[in-house]
Order: C-alpha cells, then sequence, then structure tokens
C-alpha cells in the first residue's frame, strides 16, 4: 500500500496538549534546541514557542521515523515529503478582521507559529530540494497584506531567506476581492490570482449533489449571481474551480484552526478546503426556500421569511444596476433590512445558517474528494493521487458565531494526522459535538465509489500527551471543552442534547 493509498485507512490521530498561548515575535523560531532543528543556535527564539513544543509532539506521538527520533536526522514528514516536491501549506486564512468583535484574538486565523513550526519539518524533508508555498484563498473582502502582516509571513520569508538561502513562496489565490460596504458587495477589484492559473475540475455523478440534482435550480453561493453557480451545478454536471499550485503540489500540509461554523457547525481540515478554489461562486452554500420547498436558506416559511425571500429577488437584480452610487446606497439599505427582518450576526437565522442546513457540507465533501482524486489536470482517478497531511492550531480555537466572528477559546491543543475526516470527527468530540449531527461528518463515513475515508467511527484511535486522550475515539467520556456552538446550532450539536436526537434534519430527497 502507498502512502497515497493509506490516507483513506489512516485513522490514527495525534492530540499534543498543554500548550496554552502563541509566542509573540515572528518569525516563530522554537526556543528549544531540538537535535533535528535545521538552522543555528543563534537563530533561536528566547520566549517558549508554545506552538512549535505542539507540532514537534504531535509529530513524535504519531511514531513517524521512529527509529530515529532524538537525533540529528530525524526526519518524521520523510514518509510524505521528498526531496525535489513542491509542498503547498494550507492555512486558514479567512480574513483579517472579525464581524462584530475588534482584532482577530488569535481566534480567526491559523498562527504563524503553527506555520513556521510546520515549514521547519517540511524544510528537513526537502533536504534543500523542492518548493514550499504557501497559499489560501481567504474570503473575498479579506485584505491579505493585512493576513500577511498578522501571521507574520514577511518575517518567515525572510528568516528562510537569510538563514537558508531559501525563497518561500506565497500567494493570494483569488482572482478578485470584492469591496464590501457594510457586508453588502458594491464593486471587485482584480488580483493577480494563482499565478499557475486554474483547473476546472467536474465530479459529475461521484458530486454528493448528486442525489438533490433535481434541487440544484435552488443554489446560492457566495455572491448574488445565482446563474453563474448553477451553470456549474446543474443535472449531472457538478464543477468546481480549483488553484492549479495545488492541483500540481506533490504534496498538501492542511493546516486549520479549530472553529465552530455557522453552515456545517464546525470547521477544521475539511472545511478548509474552501481556501482552494479560483472561484468561490461555483461553490454551492445553501437552497433558497425551506426544507418543505427543498430548500435550507430558512428553517420555516413564515410570513417575515417568505416576504425577506422576495425583497432579496428584487435587490439582487436590481442594485448591480445602480452602479458606482452603490456603495452610498449599501449602508442605509442593509440597515433597514436588518431593523426589518433581523441581524443575522446576532440571532437571526437566514443564508443556511443553522444546523438544517443540507448544502455546504456536500460542497466540502466534494473538495476533499478532487483535492484526493483529481489529478494535475482535473481528471478523476480511480484511487488518490496526492498525498495530504494535516495539522491543526487548536491552541485557542473559535467558538460561537464562527467561522467569521467567533469569541476566542483556549484549548491548548495541536493536532495532527493523515486523515482529514479522522481529525474532524476528533475535533468535534474534544469540542463536545456529536458527530452524528454533523452531516459533514457522518456523511464523510459512508460508503461511496471515491470515499474520503476508509474506516469506522469506531476505529479512530488517539495518542496523546494526555492519557485520558490516549484512547479509541469512541472511548473518550465527559463532555468535552464545550466549545458554544454558533446560535444556529445550539440545543442540536452538542453532547447528550434530547433535542439533537429529536430533531436532527435529513437530507431533503423526493
Amino acid at each position: 500500500m502507498t502512502v497515497k493509498d493509506d490516507i483513506l485507512r489512516s485513522m490514527v490521530v495525534a492530540i499534543s496538549t498543554r500548550h496554552y498561548e502563541y509566542p509573540v515575535e515572528p518569525s516563530y523560531s522554537p526556543a528549544t534546541a531540538y537535535p533535528e532543528y535545521p538552522f543555528g543556535p543563534d537563530t533561536l527564539a528566547k520566549e517558549i514557542n508554545h506552538a512549535y513544543e505542539g507540532v514537534h509532539d504531535a509529530l513524535r506521538l504519531l511514531e513517524l521515523d521512529a527509529e530515529h527520533y532524538g537525533r540529528g536526522n530525524w526526519n518524521p514528514l520523510g514518509v510524505i515529503v521528498h526531496p525535489g516536491n513542491t509542498v503547498v501549506l494550507k492555512p486558514n486564512f479567512i480574513r483579517d478582521f472579525r464581524e462584530m468583535q475588534p482584532d482577530h484574538e488569535n481566534c480567526l486565523i491559523t498562527h504563524g507559529a503553527i506555520i513556521r513550526a510546520a515549514l521547519d519539518y517540511v524544510y528537513i524533508a526537502l533536504k534543500g530540494e523542492g518548493r514550499i508555498i504557501i497559499a489560501d484563498a481567504p474570503q473575498n473582502d479579506a485584505n491579505f497584506d493585512a493576513i500577511r502582516q498578522i501571521a507574520g509571513l514577511d518575517e518567515i520569508q525572510e528568516f528562510y531567506h537569510r538563514h537558508a538561502g531559501f525563497e518561500v513562496e506565497v500567494y493570494d489565490l483569488r482572482p478578485e476581492k470584492a469591496r464590501k460596504v457594510d457586508g453588502v458587495i458594491v464593486s471587485h477589484e482584480k488580483l493577480p490570482g494563482d499565478p499557475a492559473g486554474y483547473v476546472k475540475v467536474d465530479l459529475g455523478q461521484h458530486s454528493a449533489f448528486l442525489e438533490i440534482r433535481h434541487l440544484c435550480h435552488l443554489l446560492y453561493g457566495s455572491e448574488y449571481d445565482t446563474a453563474e453557480l448553477r451553470s456549474h451545478h446543474h443535472d449531472d454536471v457538478h464543477e468546481y474551480l480549483i488553484s492549479k499550485t495545488v492541483m500540481e503540489a506533490d504534496c498538501i500540509i492542511d493546516l486549520p484552526k479549530l472553529k465552530t461554523h455557522k453552515k456545517t457547525g464546525i470547521t477544521v481540515c475539511m472545511k478548509n478546503l474552501v481556501g482552494i478554489n479560483g472561484n468561490k461562486n461555483w461553490l454551492p452554500h445553501h437552497r433558497e426556500g425551506t426544507p418543505a420547498q427543498g430548500g435550507d436558506q430558512f428553517a420555516d416559511d413564515g410570513l417575515k421569511h417568505r416576504i425577506e425571500r422576495k425583497t432579496m429577488v428584487c435587490f439582487r437584480h436590481l442594485f448591480p444596476l445602480f452602479g458606482p452610487v452603490r456603495g452610498t446606497m449599501a449602508k442605509p439599505l442593509k440597515t433597514l433590512g436588518k431593523n426589518i427582518f433581523g441581524d443575522t450576526n446576532s440571532s437571526t437565522i437566514r443564508s443556511g445558517n443553522w444546523y438544517g442546513n443540507d448544502t455546504t457540507w456536500r460542497m466540502v465533501i466534494d473538495l476533499n474528494r478532487i483535492l484526493m482524486y483529481a489529478d494535475t489536470n482535473g481528471c478523476l482517478r480511480d484511487k488518490p493521487v496526492r498525498r495530504i497531511f494535516c495539522i491543526v492550531d487548536g491552541i485557542v480555537g473559535g467558538e460561537g458565531n464562527g467561522p467569521l466572528d467567533p469569541s476566542p477559546k483556549p484549548a491548548g491543543m495541536v493536532l495532527a494526522g493523515t486523515n482529514p475526516v479522522a481529525l474532524d470527527l476528533t475535533c468535534a468530540r474534544l469540542i463536545g459535538f456529536d458527530y452524528t449531527h454533523l452531516p459533514v461528518l457522518y456523511r464523510a463515513l459512508a460508503d461511496h465509489s471515491m470515499p474520503v475515508c476508509g474506516f469506522e467511527y469506531d476505529e479512530v484511535v488517539c495518542k496523546s500527551t494526555d492519557p485520558q486522550f490516549s484512547r479509541a475515539l469512541a472511548e473518550f467520556d465527559g463532555m468535552g471543552l464545550g466549545f458554544k456552538p454558533h446560535f444556529g446550532w445550539q440545543g442540536h450539536v452538542e453532547l447528550n442534547c434530547s433535542q439533537a436526537s429529536e430533531k436532527r434534519i435529513e437530507p431533503y430527497v423526493v
């Protein structure tokens, strides 16, 4: 069995604990002179780097290259990353600011110290030959320069240039950026995008949307142009535009942030792949209408929701026609809408931001299939074609109104493993969520012609620095870390929640 095939059966997850803070100063070198550390003692940091320790310990727990552990030639990622490879580090760089709260509070994006630690172990495995690319396609209104500053990417690049003579590449994969006023898109700005371009991948009958293809005329994406989205998802056609830099990589290091999510309940390794897309308006986010109508936009069809739906149809058709005055009109129109229909950032459920969302999980699983099975030209293969490894930044997680406006939740954890489903199942249990009420997880376990995992829940095994977690995942006890779900999921996803068992929304199928 090859490393690529093994991704489906890799059910071991490492959990390194008691790492409760991040270092302050980039470029985030370790304070400990690990035997395998590839740079001189003069580059060591003065402050303790809990993030680096967490990554180091997680790799050790997985017993990667165990025979050389503790020596200068320890190469834990050597089985995954080979000299001469192109390796893409894919962090969660969703946005540089939170929706309603000041600063990012270290709970919004993958911390630069996690990126730096992963980068060092990739560099060790490459032995000086190959490429390392840090890349993501953030939210359409994100300021990538601000993200670079928050994550310390400039300092990390400069460190490698000075001490290794190695150029670390950093790409914003978005082809354009949206300018918003109070959350309303008023214009777009062209960006350089992926220098390698993009690849169209059609999952066709392997898509998770196949069973609801008769409902694809209700799909809604990330922007107002539903015609664009629906032209790529209809009948047996289910197309995605993927970064060619990602598709041409020999190995992807998935570096997500542990957070709650308004549309999928949780966002970790699997959901992080939204950032490999070249056009996010090809990504279905919800279906218009209620479950009874084949949609998942709202939970019910009350009078206010019926009026809101009709109002939004008119708004989407008319607002683009106002051209340059849209910037002036956006704020008062948004304020009027909040006063009449409620604020989706506080307590109002709309746009599929609730436990009944039956759309986004399908898109997420589709993206994971693409990363595993689509070759550099976008052609689907019978077996996985790409090596993948995951390291989760759970030192400070995000709870509540995630993924854009979470509140910080110290968890003190760094997790690692090969299969993203195993990692996400473990993270859900640790934060106190029941995976059987998270479609993105329990549907990922289902049999499929292109599976994203090859094991059952009770086969996932954890290895940890904390004895209480060194056991089969099914043997975990207690209620977990008690992350607060997004308000649209509260009462429906927590462990031992009676409402969850009574009200789970099954996929709409005629």
